[in-house]
């Protein structure tokens, strides 16, 4: 038996995330639309939180995940160019936490829990 998108990823968010997401939805916000919204910014931690709270399917559910962890990727690599070339200076750690990501994304898409991070 496969673990479901909540048993495996559930426990790794932190309460304030689902407070706020169920706060925004208690005003009004549409869930699938913030999940979308958030996995678009790069924010997998307030996309799991939406995600969590509705009803999709889990490849749906994990698809977006891995969206809002590939999205954060690349942002984190493009802010690490710019500040590389403002400071003159690498920045590697961005890099590192954007392969880290990629590798959580694709965790997610295989069903598996996310690699920890030491």
């Amino acid at each position: 038996m496969t673990d479901t998108f909540e048993n495996l990823y559930a426990p790794a968010l932190k309460a304030v995330f689902t407070e706020q997401a169920r706060q925004q939805m208690a005003q009004g916000t549409e869930a699938w639309s913030a999940a979308q919204i958030y996995a678009e910014q790069g924010k997998p931690d307030f996309t799991l939180a939406f995600l969590l709270l509705i009803e999709q399917t889990e490849e749906t559910k994990r698809e977006m995940l891995a969206h809002a962890y590939e999205r954060r990727a690349v942002l984190a690599e493009e802010k690490a160019s710019d500040f590389s070339r403002q400071f003159h200076r690498p920045f590697p750690l961005m890099k590192l936490e954007a392969r880290r990501d990629r590798q959580a994304a694709q965790a997610v898409r295989q069903g598996q829990p996310i690699p920890a991070r030491n």
